[in-house]
């Protein structure tokens, strides 16, 4: 029986070469990390603007069998809490807040009726319009 006395230990070399691979792996996995953040945020954008637009028809509905053929004067009430109707109609069951960061939605008026918003995504601007006359939710060009 032989009394061989053996280490196991990484290598210097072995060390550095996981470091460079693990670096060459975060240089790829950031930029794609960043991209679907973006994604994430164009994708709830759309998710809102489908909701809104569902909440206005609706409303637009509940009128109509009413005998009321108007639309809906303003979607908000205030410019903290966005898309929770006019103070006397509800829209969204739960309004979202406001916010100017990437992902969230604000006010550009000052003074109620509240029919200009703001999204934000991937650090631009994306400035909506709503007209009471038509019902119409739309992206300004």
């Amino acid at each position: 029986m032989s009394n061989i006395n053996t280490k196991q230990a990484f290598t210097m070399l072995e060390l550095v070469f996981v470091i460079v691979v693990l670096g060459i792996l975060a240089s790829i996995a950031i930029p794609k990390f960043a991209a679907t953040r973006t994604d994430a945020q164009i994708s709830k954008g759309r998710a809102d603007i489908a909701s809104i637009r569902s909440a206005i028809i609706t409303e637009r509905q509940s009128r109509l069998i009413k005998g009321d053929s108007q639309w809906i004067n303003s979607l908000s009430n205030s410019t903290t809490t966005l898309f929770d109707g006019n103070g006397t109609v509800s829209l969204l069951m739960y309004g979202i807040t406001a916010g100017n960061t990437d992902g969230h939605w604000s006010t550009t008026d000052a003074a109620a009726p509240y029919l200009h918003y703001v999204y934000k995504a991937g650090g631009k601007d994306c400035a909506f319009t709503y007209d009471p006359a038509s019902g119409k939710f739309d992206l300004n060009a």
